[in-house]
Formats: structure tokens, C-alpha cells, sequence
């Protein structure tokens, strides 16, 4: 089940907001005197001068979620990867620091652009809505930006007709203990690690990237639902730049760390 925190919080925000203002308003006024009369006979203010506990819940509560809601919505949010589609650059259980603002500033809920402080590179790693399913987050890396021509021929990834260039860096180990390629890849300005599984068949097609669209693939290019299967991932699905890992936490049979993973930037 997908929730939407943002709405949630929006909603809390709204529930304790009422909460306080219409006491504030109408009935803490009320209170003030019984309590004066309680203290001046030396005794205690009668129950009917205490704040309900609603209200002091609702008071404590409104700006703890407010700033929970500003810095979440428009500032940096977190994510758990799910998924080893982006292996090795993010591992299952890692919990990421996303940039919320990188491409703009957007009004939560509505997600619609409201500042505008540019779009993604080629090489960045972004979570976005998919645009199959807007209520799930995905993270990939933007390969493709409008107008490019992108096509992807025997594991090897084109842009604009010029391949990516890549570097065999040895063997990398995934699950139940299988080996396959580790490969340094070259996107502009940035170089990161792709996983290619010699086994298996290569996804070879061309496609042109429109405007306002972005193409995204996963590092682990065999294993990975990205724009080669569903398609373009349109500006306004964008969520933000991930660019942090916090930490790692995995369960299954147990709960696991992965203290070495703590403290990376993600490239």
C-alpha cells in the first residue's frame, strides 16, 4: 500500500491548526477567569480552567509537523531503495537523502513547478513519480535529456550516435554468489558504476527523447524496468536529485547493517 505523506501531513497540519486556533479563540479566553478565581482562593483551578488535552496535543503537534511538512516538501526528503535495479551505485536497504529543490522549487501535493532553478543531467541520479503508477517512487539515472537520440546495442549505451565509454573494473557479486561484469561507465562529467549479466539479451532500440521528457536506465542495465520497457519520464513527475546515503538497513531473516555504507555520495 502507497501512502501520501505529504497529504497526510498537509492534513495533520490542518486538523491541529484548527484545533489550537479555535480555542485561542473562542474558549482559552473563557478559562483565564476560573483559573484567576481558583489561584486567589489559594486553592486549584477548577478542571473546567485546564487545557483540554486535545488542545495541548494539537498545540505540541501543529508546529512539530509544520516543519516536518516545509522541510520534507521543499527542501530534502528521504527514501529506502527497495529494489537492486541500481546496483552497485545504491543497494538494497539503503536509506537516501533526496534534494528536493535541485530542479526547482514545487508546491507539495499539487507538485506543480512554482521556481524554476533548471533540469537534470545526464548522469544524475533522480527519484521521480512513474508515470505508469504516479503513486510510486522510482529512482534511476537520467541518460537521455530532450532532444537527445538514444539507443542501446549490444549492452552498450549511445548518445547522439557516440557511445558511452566503458571500462572493465573486474566482477562484482550478486545474490546466491553469481559474478558478473563490473563496468565504469562515462556520462559527460560523471562516472559511475553499470553491472552488465553476460547471460543475458541485450534490449536493442533507438528512441528520440521530446521535449520536457527525460530517458532514465539503471545501473544494473539487465535488471532494471526503466525507460527502455514503459517509456519517457515527463518534468512534472520529477521528485528530486538523490545525492546522499544516510544509512542501511535491510530485513529478511533478520535486521542488518551495512555500517559501510553510511556517509556516501552518490555519483
Amino acid at each position: 500500500m502507497n501512502f501520501d505523506f505529504a497529504l497526510i501531513l498537509f492534513t495533520l497540519i490542518v486538523i491541529t491548526g484548527v484545533i489550537w486556533g479555535v480555542d485561542a479563540l473562542f474558549f482559552a479566553k473563557r478559562r483565564l477567569p476560573a483559573a484567576g478565581e481558583g489561584v486567589a482562593e489559594g486553592g486549584e483551578a477548577p478542571a473546567a480552567a485546564k487545557e483540554p488535552l486535545l488542545v495541548e496535543y494539537a498545540r505540541f503537534l501543529f508546529p512539530v509537523v509544520l516543519i516536518v511538512f516545509v522541510l520534507r516538501g521543499f527542501l530534502v526528503e528521504p527514501f529506502r531503495i527497495p529494489s537492486g535495479s541500481m546496483l552497485p551505485t545504491l543497494e538494497i536497504g539503503d536509506f537516501i537523502l533526496v534534494n528536493k529543490f535541485a530542479y526547482g522549487v514545487r508546491v507539495p501535493i499539487l507538485n506543480a513547478k512554482v521556481v524554476d532553478f533548471g533540469a537534470p543531467e545526464r548522469g544524475d541520479v533522480v527519484v521521480f513519480r512513474y508515470p505508469g503508477n504516479p503513486k510510486i517512487d522510482y529512482i534511476k539515472r537520467v541518460v537521455g535529456v530532450a532532444g537527445d537520440e538514444i539507443a542501446y546495442y549490444k549492452k552498450t549505451l549511445f548518445i547522439n550516435g557516440e557511445p558511452a565509454p566503458q571500462e572493465y573494473q573486474g566482477t562484482y557479486a550478486v545474490g546466491n554468489g553469481m559474478k558478473v561484469r563490473l563496468l565504469e561507465e562515462e556520462l559527460g562529467e560523471i562516472n559511475h558504476n553499470i553491472l552488465d549479466f553476460p547471460m543475458r539479451s541485450s534490449i536493442d532500440r533507438k528512441w528520440v527523447v521530446p521535449t520536457g521528457h527525460y530517458f532514465v536506465m539503471g545501473d544494473n542495465r539487465d535488471n532494471s524496468n526503466d525507460s527502455r520497457v514503459w517509456g519517457f519520464v515527463p518534468d512534472e513527475n520529477l521528485v528530486g536529485k538523490a545525492f546522499f546515503i544516510w544509512m542501511n538497513l535491510s530485513w529478511g531473516d533478520g535486521v542488518s547493517f551495512a555500517w559501510r555504507r553510511i556517509g556516501t555520495v552518490i555519483n
